[in-house]
């Protein structure tokens, strides 16, 4: 296994930026996970990390070799695709040893690796099948299993789970989380679903436009965003942003009313000396800090629209006075409130995150 390395990386097609200045430093068996929207360049991050494309500028070093020029064969990385491309016509079992018998290997060293591969994935009772005769999940986990057998320095992950319908992209997370553990091995994984990103990752890079938003672990990047986009693309459902007006600065604390709903100020604590009295800024609540209006923060108002019970959880979605703001609340359990109601909700204390007009965390 093996440290990454990136320096000034940057990357074009034609006149098209699609890698901006990228320095980012990838620990020995750290799992880190590029997420963001599509286009803002996660994926040719992770193909020039393999070699499959070559910077415009930049190093990329692996294991503290600068392996910029090197052919991808020479990099000592095994990258699994969002495609399984198996080959049809061999068993599970011949497909796993394919690339190293190719490569020259010895007969039994390829079996001792395809049988060590098998039993971490499970596949021992599956190696004489044909591709056709597995489930979508298990093809995935021989495409898994052909990076394991080369026992590479790092594995690079590019959307593995997109062909998956949903219950199987549950379980398939659950197996490489537990691959990770097993194998303690550096690897990076590309997706644009942040659920991904946040049950999988040691720490999550988020990209937008080809450059770093910001980076830190799941939870330091759900709790305190840097700034609107990072706020709004990490957590499902997406955080409430409601305009506001900062009333009053008491020490390190914004009095805000909310432009759209009636109800109290609301106190924000501010992360550093921005903010001021008559300031025009956003508000930042996720739908899981809101609260029964007599809980002791404080209260606004708004209309019911529609309320999904779930079971587990409920969603009512409403509007402010303006019938156009709107806002998520998820609640625990079933629902009381019925479609159309007026309803108070409270804010849970300390959850309120203020951004600035330029979209910046104050």
């Amino acid at each position: 296994m093996a440290d990454l390395q990136l320096r000034g990386i940057n990357k074009s097609f034609g006149a098209v930026e699609v890698i901006r200045d990228i320095n980012l430093d990838i620990g020995n068996g750290e799992f880190v996970v590029f997420v963001g929207p599509s286009g803002c360049g996660k994926s040719t991050l992770l193909r020039t990390i393999s070699g499959l494309e070559e910077p415009s500028s930049g190093q990329v070093m692996i294991g503290g070799e600068d392996v910029t020029d090197y052919d991808p064969s020479e990099r000592g990385v095994a990258m699994v695709f969002q495609s399984y491309a198996l080959y049809p016509h061999m068993s599970v079992e011949q497909n796993l040893g394919f690339g190293l018998r190719m490569g020259g290997m010895p007969r039994d060293q390829v079996a001792e690796r395809v049988a060590e591969a098998a039993r971490i994935l499970e596949l021992t009772e599956l190696l004489q099948r044909k591709p056709r005769q597995l489930s979508g999940g298990q093809r995935q986990r021989v495409a898994i299993g052909r990076a394991i057998v080369r026992q590479p320095k790092a594995f690079l992950f590019d959307e593995p789970l997109s062909n998956l319908d949903a219950e199987l992209r549950v379980q398939m997370r659950i197996e490489i989380a537990k691959l990770h553990q097993q194998l303690g091995a550096t690897m990076v994984y590309v997706t644009h679903d942040q659920v991904e990103a946040m049950t999988l990752a040691d720490r999550i890079v988020v990209l937008r436009a080809g450059r770093i938003e910001q980076q830190g672990s799941p939870i330091e990047l759900y709790d305190n965003p840097d700034n609107l986009f990072v706020a709004g693309f990490i957590g499902s459902p997406r955080m409430n942003f409601l305009d506001g007006v900062v009333e009053a600065v008491e020490g390190n604390v914004l009095k805000v009313s909310l432009t759209a709903f009636d109800g109290d100020l609301i106190p924000v604590t501010r992360r550093g000396s921005g903010g001021r009295a008559g300031e025009r800024i956003s508000v930042g609540i996720r739908p899981e800090h809101f609260a029964d209006a007599a809980s002791g923060g404080p209260v606004i108002t708004a209309n019911a629209q529609v309320v999904e019970q779930l079971g587990g959880v409920s969603f009512v979605y409403a509007v402010g006075k303006d019938g156009e703001a709107k806002i998520t609340i998820q609640q625990k359990g079933h629902s009381q409130i019925p479609n159309g109601a007026a309803i108070s909700v409270g804010i849970e204390p300390g959850a309120a995150l203020a951004f600035d007009e330029a979209g910046q965390r104050i």
